[in-house]
Formats: structure tokens, C-alpha cells, sequence
């Protein structure tokens, strides 16, 4: 099973419906279900920005799956369309790459796990 690390609260925010395209500076063929492992890195630097979205934080935790269901290439354009959706969630990413994230579901009982760079095998 494929596995995605992604820093807190951003995996939250993908789990809890906030956000279903997740950034990276690379790109994947790989399109299928993964497992969403919350990284123990904490962004503290934008942590308070999602205050209003009552996030229950789980870091060191597979704490839910999604499919990627597409990549995409964010120009100004996109970037722009994104903004529109959620301009606290999606600030500041222009010039990478989106993973689409389709049939997002959180675990009732998180997974402790260590997690990895990049899309990893579990």
C-alpha cells in the first residue's frame, strides 16, 4: 500500500474535507488509493491560520486514505481557480505540482507509524 507523509495540519485539512489537492515540487504516474500519514512535523509557522477549522491533530498517524486521481501542473492560472475554493488552504501554491485527491475517508482509530519522504510502501 502506498503511503503519503504530509505535515500537520495540512493532512488534517485533507482528511477533514478542506482540501483535496495536495503540493509537492514533484509528480507522480502513480494514481490510485493511499494511506495519509500525518508527519511529526508540525507546520507551527501557519498552525494558527486554521484555527476556525477544528482540527484534531494526529501527528505520527496513517489517519486516514484518499485516491490520487490526478496530477496537474499549478500555473497562475490554476492557482487562481484554487483560490477561489479556499484562499486560507490553498495560499501560496504556484509553480508545483497537485496531487487530486478523490474519495477522501479519516480512521476511526488512527495507525501510529513512522513516516518516510516522498510516496512510500507500507
Amino acid at each position: 500500500m502506498k503511503v503519503l507523509s504530509i505535515k500537520e495540519p495540512y493532512a488534517s485539512l485533507i482528511i477533514n474535507g478542506y482540501k483535496t489537492y495536495e503540493f509537492r515540487t514533484w509528480k507522480t504516474k502513480y494514481r490510485g488509493k493511499i494511506l495519509i500519514h500525518a508527519s511529526k512535523t508540525i507546520d507551527s509557522k501557519n498552525k494558527n491560520r486554521f484555527e476556525n477549522y477544528n482540527l484534531d491533530i494526529k501527528p505520527g498517524y496513517i489517519i486516514g486514505e484518499a485516491f490520487i486521481t490526478d496530477v496537474i501542473y499549478v500555473d497562475e492560472k490554476k492557482y487562481k481557480e484554487l483560490l477561489k475554493i479556499d484562499k486560507n488552504v490553498y495560499k501560496n501554491r504556484v509553480n508545483c505540482y497537485a496531487f487530486k485527491l478523490e474519495n477522501i475517508k479519516k480512521y476511526k482509530t488512527p495507525i501510529p507509524k513512522k513516516g518516510r519522504l516522498g510516496l512510500w510502501n507500507l
